[in-house]
């Protein structure tokens, strides 16, 4: 079932009003007739079975027949902190994290980081874009909310950001071993049913400064290993997702991995 996000709101009547781009998808592209069923997202988690009532020149009117709570999104909150990469490959990181469960992605300025954002129009510019590929991103893979790309921190603020938000992993190629991450994941799956929150930190095309990974574990980081092979930083956030939310699945459907979990 089409799946679309309401950005007005749920009137006290169960009516939904659908506007913008959307109109025209539904009405051209998708061809949809009254009397059709769709889904609108109220982008927070709920998702509303609906039937089309009206089509009109500029909105699309729905009635709502059934609600339900999103069964799309993990039981942890993931933010993705993204040390800034070059051309156009934040893109591709966002689409993909959006898929992969992370709520939050936030672009992080570090001291290897050759792409520089220091024009504020060009980044807000740059940041609505981001956003854009967000929301799309949801809509294809049928999330409940549209994750947000937060404004550039620097990398001190984003640490102190991501240390607020729960468990923070930092995948390092000087990380001794699968183990690391192996206890980390552990760690977090035993806690589900609680608020869980986790953030997960990756250095740009350069890597990290010691610097910044000692930053990082003094303020309380659990620096992991992806492996033994050095990934390009648009793949090891990805890695790092696809791990988490495989174990992450697993252990809040009462499934374990084919060996119990990550190998050590």
């Amino acid at each position: 079932m089409y799946r679309f996000y309401c950005e007005e709101g749920v009137s006290f009547d169960g009516s939904i009003v659908l506007t913008g781009s959307d109109v025209n998808h539904i009405k051209n592209v998708l061809r949809m007739k009254q009397g059709e069923c769709l889904i609108a997202c109220d982008g927070n988690g709920k998702d509303y079975y609906c039937r089309i009532e009206d089509l009109e020149a500029d909105r699309i009117v729905l009635k709502t027949e059934e609600v339900r709570q999103s069964e799309s999104e993990l039981p942890v909150h993931i933010t993705l902190y993204q040390g800034l990469p070059k051309k156009d490959k934040m893109e591709l990181i966002i689409q993909k994290a959006v898929e992969l469960g992370a709520v939050r992605i936030v672009p992080v300025a570090m001291k290897r980081c050759v792409v520089k954002l220091e024009d504020e129009r060009k980044e807000e510019k740059k940041r609505e874009r981001w956003q854009a590929i967000s929301e799309s991103a949801a809509k294809q893979s049928g999330r409940g909310i549209i994750p947000d790309i937060a404004k550039t921190m620097n990398y001190q603020n984003a640490l102190k950001d991501a240390v607020s938000h729960g468990m923070l992993l930092v995948p390092y190629e000087r990380a001794e071993g699968m183990g690391t991450l192996k206890n980390a994941v552990k760690k977090l799956t035993a806690e589900l049913g609680t608020s869980l929150e986790l953030s997960v930190f990756i250095g740009p095309e350069g890597g990290f400064e010691e610097e910044e990974i000692a930053s990082a574990i003094t303020a309380g980081a659990i620096p992991v290993s992806l492996g033994r092979r050095i990934l390009r930083t648009e793949t090891a956030g990805l890695a790092a997702l696809s791990i988490l939310m495989y174990e992450i699945e697993c252990a809040a459907s009462g499934e374990r991995s084919t060996n119990g979990s990550i190998s050590g």
